[in-house]
């Protein structure tokens, strides 16, 4: 029985990489052969006749020698003439310089970095050694990385037209993104986001029967659990970023779909049990999915290699697909019967921009008023889901963490939710204006631990970044990656407390003294055209859910011995530099930070009091 070949996900780039791979040994093998052929025997030139009588391995590495030498030089001076033409004064970033050859030796060192060390740890290093900006160099090619807010804000917004997200970067990432808003360029981008940008209006963020619904929800099972009798030999201990997760997922399907995947009805889990309902699985490939883009992302060049008979990303996006394509199909014929065929379309353009259509429509309803195009819409709600889940996750999960750490900040945040709310009342949008402490709780949150720690783009021409005075050389192809995880930490901008975790800096002089000159400096949801269309959503969700638990929560305590083995920070932290001092977690980050291990928490339940 014949076998089909199995095509990787890399195969496709391997063979379109080739010809540039295979040129300089190509010339090396044919031309000793051509210039044998041409050069006359009695050539007076000795040395010619000398070369033609080596055996034809050594004659080929020299030719081969001698091309890239040659290659090398002719780039340089391009190179040079390039950048003077963008200004005499514009200058080279300056390159790390590792001890492999095209510093191959980031690889291992980032690969190894994401397991035994602090989120992006080598990036520090290079900070104190090259400055806030510098080329990384890998396989003699520009990845320029910057946590200069000047920079950043040319690369987001005042020189947005020269950057995308760039071929390479699409290709990491289409087998989970597809063509959806967060991995397109151009017109697709444009389309994207026209279609999904009126859904998330003022109006219809600020429906909150969806967070109350699955908050209460939640809420109550972490308790639950709490209340139950120990078991033998386990500490009583719930994690919190499991529950929380499950949180944003249900609230964000039911949202975005109109059919919640209901992962909270599954028991959360133990200490030391991982979960195994349906739920947890569908949890467990948007973690792998991430886990899979973002080493894609660290293996750069090397990564369609590793992929050459196999998509790395099929068995995620199985189960992935397996809740969101019925769904899918269903709400489609739902549509076609009602007939709403092709011609009655609307467009993107013609959307309210109140976002304001049926009563009850989900974001998968006002897709398919635009379009039918099943990958279309597949490839949207999967972009949207990712983000409306694992942002808020994580924000939740960090300022839970810090509320465990800081009994002082706990104390103060349930003084205004309850002096504003009462212990029963459910909170509103002007509820939020006024709980200042909240929303400095929160975006002190988003500094420290910006939910997307890392991201990048592409030069897709030539350009100049303005930096410190200096003016940089950014060639056409670099990768741009940059760190808001980097520059909402550092002291220059933020002051000599930046690593400390203090909410009051957003609301005493420090805010007008560094951010209110400077707003580029704190960039959790990104900036310019492309800025994150969920925002406000997600300061609702978060905001509503951690309103509900401190009204009914009066203490939070860290449980490090249910851990998992590993997953706490090493005792050598302690003595080290930076914010990694302080923890008693460890930040990680696939596309998304998060806490190794889990959250796993106590809580000591409020008493009833009568209003």
């Amino acid at each position: 029985m014949l076998h089909t070949p199995k095509w990787g996900a890399g195969l496709s780039i391997v063979l379109r990489s080739l010809p540039a791979l295979l040129t300089s040994p190509i010339v090396a093998i044919v031309a000793p052969n051509v210039l044998a052929r041409i050069i006359s025997p009695d050539t007076p030139f000795e040395s010619l006749k000398v070369f033609l009588a080596l055996p034809a391995a050594v004659q080929a590495a020299a030719f081969w020698i001698s091309y890239v030498v040659f290659r090398t030089i002719v780039q340089h001076y391009q190179r040079r003439a390039d950048r003077r033409r963008l200004g005499a004064d514009v200058v080279e970033v300056p390159r790390v310089k590792m001890a492999w050859p095209w510093n191959l030796d980031l690889i291992p060192l980032a690969i190894q970095s994401r397991k035994t060390d602090y989120c992006g740890a080598p990036w520090d290093r290079f900070a104190r050694e090259y400055g806030y900006t510098f080329n990384l160099g890998m396989f003699g090619k520009d990845q320029i990385m910057t946590f200069e807010p000047e920079n950043i804000k040319a690369i987001l917004s005042t020189d947005f037209n020269s950057y995308e997200k760039g071929p390479a970067f699409r290709e990491k990432m289409k087998g989970v993104l597809g063509q959806g808003v967060f991995n397109a360029d151009g017109d697709m981008w444009k389309f994207h986001r026209g279609m999904s940008r009126p859904y998330f209006s003022r109006d219809r963020i600020s429906h909150f029967d969806n967070f109350a619904r699955h908050s209460d929800v939640t809420i109550s099972k972490i308790l639950s659990r709490l209340n139950e009798p120990a078991r033998l030999g386990l500490p009583a201990a719930v994690d919190f970023q499991d529950a929380v997760a499950r949180f944003t997922l249900d609230s964000g399907t039911e949202f975005l779909f109109g059919q919640s995947v209901r992962s909270l009805e599954a028991p959360l889990p133990y200490p030391y049990e991982a979960p195994n309902d349906d739920s947890s699985s569908f949890t467990a490939a948007f973690a792998g999915a991430q886990d899979l883009m973002m080493n894609r992302l660290v293996s750069r060049d090397l990564w369609p290699w590793m992929e050459l008979f196999s998509d790395h990303s099929k068995e995620q996006m199985k189960v992935i697909n397996s809740y969101v394509t019925p769904i899918l199909k269903r709400k489609l014929e739902e549509a076609r019967a009602r007939g709403l065929d092709s011609n009655s379309k609307a467009t993107s353009e013609d959307t309210d921009p109140n976002g304001s259509q049926e009563a009850g429509d989900t974001l998968l309803d006002h897709l398919i008023r635009i379009t039918d195009d099943i990958s279309v819409i597949k490839d949207e709600l999967i972009n949207i889901l990712i983000a409306a889940r694992d942002t808020t996750a994580a924000t939740l999960t960090f300022a839970v963490y810090i509320l465990a750490e800081n009994p002082q900040i706990m104390t103060k945040l349930r003084d205004e939710v309850l002096g504003r709310l009462g212990t029963s009342n459910h909170p509103t949008p002007n509820d939020f204006k006024e709980m200042k402490y909240l929303r400095a709780l929160l975006n002190e949150t988003l500094r420290l631990f910006p939910p997307v720690p890392i991201n990048e783009r592409t030069a897709m021409k030539s350009t100049v970044l303005h930096s410190g005075g200096k003016k940089y050389y950014v060639p056409a192809g670099a990768t741009m990656p940059y760190s808001v995880l980097h520059m909402h930490r550092r002291k220059d901008l933020w002051g000599p407390d930046a690593e400390e975790f203090d909410p009051e800096r957003w609301l005493d002089e420090r805010l007008n003294k560094y951010l209110t000159p400077n707003p580029f400096i704190f960039l959790p949801f990104n900036a310019g055209p492309r800025i994150c269309i969920g925002q406000q959503f997600a300061y609702n969700e978060a905001s509503y859910f951690l309103s509900r638990l401190v009204q009914r929560v009066e203490s939070l305590e860290l449980v490090p011995e249910a851990h998992p083995d590993g997953t706490l920070p090493p005792s050598e932290w302690k003595s080290g530099a930076g914010r990694k001092v302080y923890e008693k977690i460890w930040p990680k980050s696939h596309l998304t930070i998060y806490s190794d291990g889990g959250l796993w928490v106590k809580m000591k339940e409020a008493s009833p009091v009568s209003e």
